[in-house]
């Protein structure tokens, strides 16, 4: 069984700080027991080896899983924090790690990691107070290094002017999006990351989702096309009707697409974004159905073979991608000041790409767009009116998020920000 140096964390060579960082802390210092949950290759690993002690790899430690199933309660033993990585693949060490902590009374005891969510009645019996879950993503593009940080997202919320100088082209961003946020491949060239990223999902379709739960149902060819479906209906609201006649070159079952769903969710590589669930004072109904996203741009990207060049001379596709990576950063970027990311569209038109409400009452609204000029001036406009018709006492900060251009705040009060100086 793998294990750590006596004394020190396990800090990996190399090791890119995330702002899961500060999380995982935070909740080591309070909790006796730390979850981490993402899709696969995200840096859960690695960010739960800068902080434990000691670990059982059960991923790669073939005799420490084998011995988890036998007496999962020794994959507890050593210094501590002690990491079970992979976790659900021996779920049986779930309780015990709960007596454990119970027993001890001690914040800090465990971190676990997971690339899967198993069903609910292995998890359903935690105790309040005893676990924290922490959601990791792949990078946003500050943590990568592709921002530059210079406008924060919190100062935003709280009514700062930005300030930036005039960023990159749509080239670059294109080849941000392919690549993506994956600790193992930004710095990979494009066209092999996306090689590296199709092998990922035939991965998933293959391996993945029927080890959620051994079903034979789960076709690998019928879960790669729904995979593609999403891809092309990404940062869009399309319905189930939609999703299953978008399944080439045969539709989908409504019970078949559903089933898959759930198993893409289980393993981090489908995210919704819900519909914002306040009030208007506008008479026009709120739409309440979710934008679908991939756990990153660019498995979109990988899954329909979109190439920069590509995406480049498909405005609409990139279009969509950009907005779903704007939409992965404000997730990461708000983690930590509690933030939720929803999104906001009327039975008028009225619409928000992205609405982020924090634990502390701030609000932000904001369009993303891929160029400047007329496309900022919509989206100003739009923004405009959707405040407009805001509640009393909610006062959001109205953002247009642009591929290129400088930071600045316009006349207006709408702040325009280049995604590649977005912040934390």
């Amino acid at each position: 069984m793998s294990a750590g140096r006596s004394g020190g964390p396990l800090v990996p060579a190399g090791y890119q700080q995330r702002l899961a960082d500060a999380e995982l802390d935070a909740a080591l210092a309070a909790v006796g027991w730390v979850l981490l949950e993402g899709p696969r290759a995200c840096g859960k690993t690695w960010t739960a080896l800068s902080r434990a002690r000691s670990a059982a790899r059960l991923d790669i430690d073939v005799p420490a899983h084998e011995l988890g199933r036998v007496q999962p309660a020794m994959l507890l033993e050593g210094d501590r924090p002690r990491l079970i990585d992979e976790w659900q693949t021996v779920p049986e060490v779930w309780n015990h790690a709960r007596h454990a902590v119970d027993a001890s009374g001690r914040a800090g005891q465990f971190i676990f990691a997971g690339s899967a969510s198993p069903a609910d009645d292995i998890t359903r019996h935690t105790g309040a107070g005893r676990l924290r879950r922490i959601r990791m993503r792949p990078m946003c593009l500050w943590e990568s290094g592709h921002s530059t940080g210079e406008v924060s997202l919190s100062a935003l919320l709280d009514g700062a002017t930005p300030t930036a100088p005039a960023a990159g082209d749509l080239a670059e961003v294109a080849a941000m999006v392919c690549r993506g946020g994956w600790p193992a491949l930004v710095h990979m060239p494009v066209a092999e990351a996306q090689r590296t990223l199709r092998d990922y999902l035939g991965e998933a379709a293959r391996t993945d989702v029927r080890r959620l739960d051994g079903s034979r149902h789960h076709r690998p060819a019928g879960v790669e096309r729904l995979i593609r479906s999403l891809a092309r209906n990404t940062a869009t609201e399309a319905d189930y009707t939609t999703l299953m006649s978008d399944t080439e070159p045969d539709p989908m079952h409504r019970h078949t697409v559903r089933e898959y769903l759930e198993a893409l969710r289980r393993v981090f590589l489908v995210e919704e974004q819900p519909a914002w669930s306040g009030h208007l004072r506008s008479k026009a109904a709120l739409r309440k159905s979710p934008k679908w996203h991939l756990a990153d741009p660019s498995l979109a990207a990988a899954a329909l073979h979109a190439s920069p060049d590509r995406l480049v001379a498909d405005p609409a596709t990139l279009g969509n991608l950009v907005e779903s990576l704007a939409v992965r950063d404000l997730r990461i970027l708000s983690q930590g000041l509690e933030g939720r990311v929803t999104h906001l569209r009327d039975a008028s038109g009225q619409e928000a790409d992205a609405v982020v409400e924090c634990g502390d009452g701030r609000m932000l609204l904001a369009e993303v767009k891929l160029g400047g000029g007329a496309a900022i001036e919509e989206a100003a406009r739009k923004l405009k009116r959707i405040n407009n018709n805001m509640p009393e006492g909610r006062s959001p900060r109205l953002v247009v998020l642009t591929t290129v251009g400088r930071g600045y705040s316009r006349d207006d009060g709408v702040a325009v920000v280049p995604i590649t100086a977005l912040g934390p």
